[in-house]
């Protein structure tokens, strides 16, 4: 019998030890990659650490540039790829926006390099700490961060709308909870061109074209939303109520209610959003799990 004959007829305990074992490959694959990763960066800010303390705020820092393309060729010559002077105005930028070596090891062990890179150049401290957070708690790729930051993600936040004072701790509170905070997934406004409505229309013609584009209307609302129900009803003292559109947060443990509206903001409709609110709290206590709405 053929090597191949044996190997297509594994018993069931043996096709369990075959799974098994490559179960335990792919993680150990997996810890190195990640081991590597974070080795390298905590090299990559070494380096940036050392040319800008040695060269470029030295008296020498009008040559700074010119530095960098000879230390290039010199390093790329001893260790290959890896080593142009764009990469190490990166490692550069690395250290001169995280100047503690303790927040770059707890950054390293979260963040991949491609995301750092990306992260180092958001000029607003809060903005990036926002990005950094989310990045670790949503598991973001750099690809999917680089979309964040491209649709002004954090601007859009009712986090960036607070003091200064407030969204540092919320910013501390998620990296605490490992959970975002919901002024951290919340937006104002939100983006809903992908609807493609035309310039005239209805609540009815909205509500129905959020539906018909429920996927991406999801991935805009943010991480962890879930669709409940659409026209929810409700009664109160005898009245019926019709809640337009009902979503639940698996991460704020939280129902989200939408009550669509066209034109200007009226003071009853924040009244008449309180009223459902209410109802939800007293009536759907079991979906929140105890969070409240």
């Amino acid at each position: 019998m053929s090597q191949k004959e044996i190997a297509g007829k594994l018993t069931l305990t043996e096709e369990q030890l075959l799974n098994d074992l490559k179960i335990l490959i792919q993680t150990t694959q997996e810890q190195v990659v990640h081991a590597v990763n974070s080795s390298l960066t905590q090299l990559y800010w070494q380096v940036g650490k050392r040319i800008r303390e040695e060269v470029l705020n030295s008296s020498r820092a009008e040559y700074g540039k010119q530095i960098l393309y000879a230390l290039s060729i010199k390093l790329t010559s001893a260790f290959g790829k890896g080593w142009s002077a764009g990469t190490l105005s990166h490692m550069v930028k690395f250290a001169e926006v995280f100047p503690d070596e303790e927040i770059v090891s707890a950054v390293r062990r979260e963040l991949s390099w491609t995301h750092i890179r990306t992260l180092i150049y958001i000029s607003d401290p809060l903005k990036r700490s926002f990005y950094i957070e989310m990045c670790r708690l949503e598991k973001w790729s750099t690809r999917m961060l680089q979309e964040r930051i491209d649709s002004m993600l954090y601007e859009r936040t009712a986090l960036s709308k607070k003091p200064e004072e407030t969204i540092i701790a919320d910013i501390e509170k998620s990296a605490m909870t490992g959970r975002p905070t919901a002024a951290m997934l919340l937006k104002d406004p939100y983006l809903l061109d992908f609807l493609q409505l035309n310039d005239r229309y209805m609540e009815k013609d909205l509500e129905d074209a959020i539906l018909r584009e429920l996927e991406q209307f999801l991935l805009e609302m943010g991480a962890g939303f879930t669709f409940v129900a659409r026209q929810k009803r409700i009664v109160i003292d005898g009245d019926d109520f019709y809640i337009d559109l009902l979503f639940y947060n698996r991460k704020l443990k939280r129902l989200v209610a939408l009550d669509l509206k066209l034109g200007a903001f009226k003071a009853g409709y924040k009244s008449q959003m309180e009223l459902y609110l209410r109802w939800l709290a007293k009536n759907e206590q079991e979906v929140v799990t105890g969070d409240g709405c």
